[in-house]
């Protein structure tokens, strides 16, 4: 590795270059494509708001272009995904399903996810419950009534719900396919009829340090105390991991300019750490970021590398949010340049960007204003849209957006 030090620029790009946004795609994606994204991801969060493509087709979207939605269900339907609990709720290639086993089977230790005390009072109606699946087949929680209509969270659940979100953490339920993006539940034993507890599962210590080790390289460049986060791991002794990452050669050391602590470099990007010594590496994606990307998804991380402070807004009251309800950040060339409050009107084709926000001191030339075009127009685009709509944004985008423009 080249002794030197770093600029926070290399350092972004090498984070993008890891995260599969260092240049935008160059040919049509495949389904084969939407696996590959999510595996150099490791992770893709689920989240339910609507207001533009629900956060993970989003987050495909802006590695892929434009790609059928339909395809993330497919893969889920085809076995070659599960859910589970790993930042938050994600999709996960299958193949790791050995890594959150260990979660599954003691699901006591994930906090508000699971309640051994509703487990206990309702246990009858539970195994009923698990005996109708093995009997009738896969079910939705839509397919049991609801006497109160008036649900106002996860804490007024159904009862049939809150049983199958607790089978679900307990891992003995998996989530079989996603209709209209609602749950279908199977047994785990007719989904993964092959697995085996005692033959196949993970210890704790060993699925937290394989976590940590693949954070490593799904980060691509971190500083040691964003690794845990990744995965939501807690109260783990880094050192220890660092140094084995170190002496398997998994990682070096290095240093980023304006950092007195160390960072260290996945060895997947050493080849592109070594051409940055003797000439600069950028990153030409120019996109919209779900506000569940891995890019942003840990607040410090991006204040720290990318100097952007951002807050999802989403589940704070209108009255206190800054910027809007569901933001998405701009992503242009290597830098987190702004945000912007969009929305989608399906019914009229109308992608609308409500207001938009520059960070400052950003810079608005020829070449930015044309990279935001292009971006918005084909995130609009695979939206369904027809036309852009344009709110409020600075002066200088006004001028040459004109409220808005057709795309074609």
């Amino acid at each position: 590795m080249p002794a030197q030090v770093f600029s926070l620029s290399t350092a972004r790009v090498l984070h993008l270059a890891a995260q599969g946004l260092k240049n935008p795609p160059t040919r049509k994606a495949t389904p084969a494509d939407l696996l590959d994204v999510i595996r150099t991801m490791g992770l893709l969060q689920i989240d339910t708001i609507s207001v533009v493509a629900r956060s993970p087709y989003l987050v495909l979207f802006t590695r892929l272009g434009d790609y059928p939605a339909e395809w993330l269900e497919n893969a889920l339907a085809a076995k070659q995904l599960f859910e589970y609990w790993a930042h938050e709720a994600c999709f996960i290639p299958i193949e790791d399903f050995a890594l959150l086993r260990h979660r599954m089977l003691y699901p006591e230790h994930l906090g508000w996810k699971y309640s051994p005390e509703w487990r206990e009072k309702h246990h009858q109606d539970i195994e009923d419950l698990l005996g109708h699946i093995a009997q009738n087949g896969p079910v939705r929680s839509a397919d049991f009534s609801r006497e109160n209509k008036n649900s106002t969270g996860w804490w007024d659940w159904k009862p049939e719900k809150r049983h199958l979100e607790t089978l679900f953490t307990a891992g003995e339920l998996m989530v079989s396919e996603r209709k209209n993006f609602h749950r279908v539940y199977d047994l785990t034993s007719r989904i993964l009829p092959d697995w085996n507890d005692d033959r196949d599962t993970l210890s704790a210590a060993e699925a937290q340090y394989e976590m940590l080790r693949r954070s490593s390289q799904y980060l691509g460049i971190f500083k040691a105390e964003w690794l845990a986060d990744y995965y939501r791991l807690k109260r783990i002794p880094l050192r220890g991991v660092i140094n084995r990452l170190e002496e398997d050669e998994e990682i070096a050391q290095v240093s980023v300019e304006g950092f007195s602590e160390p960072f260290y470099v996945h060895h997947t990007l050493f080849p592109l750490l070594a051409q940055s010594a003797s000439q600069s590496i950028t990153s030409t994606v120019t996109s919209l970021l779900s506000p569940f990307d891995p890019i942003v998804w840990d607040r410090k991380r991006a204040l720290a590398l990318f100097n952007f402070d951002y807050r999802i807004e989403c589940y704070t009251p209108q009255a206190k949010r800054q910027y809007g309800y569901f933001v998405l950040p701009i992503l242009h060339r290597g830098e987190l340049i702004g945000r912007t409050d969009a929305k989608i009107h399906r019914r009229e084709q109308v992608f609308e960007v409500k207001a938009l926000y520059l960070e400052p001191g950003t810079k608005v030339g020829s070449r930015r204003i044309n990279d935001l075009t292009k971006a918005i127009s084909q995130c609009a685009r695979w939206h369904g849209a027809t036309r852009v709509v344009i709110g409020a944004v600075p002066e200088a985008l006004r001028a040459s957006w004109q409220g808005g423009w057709e795309i074609v």
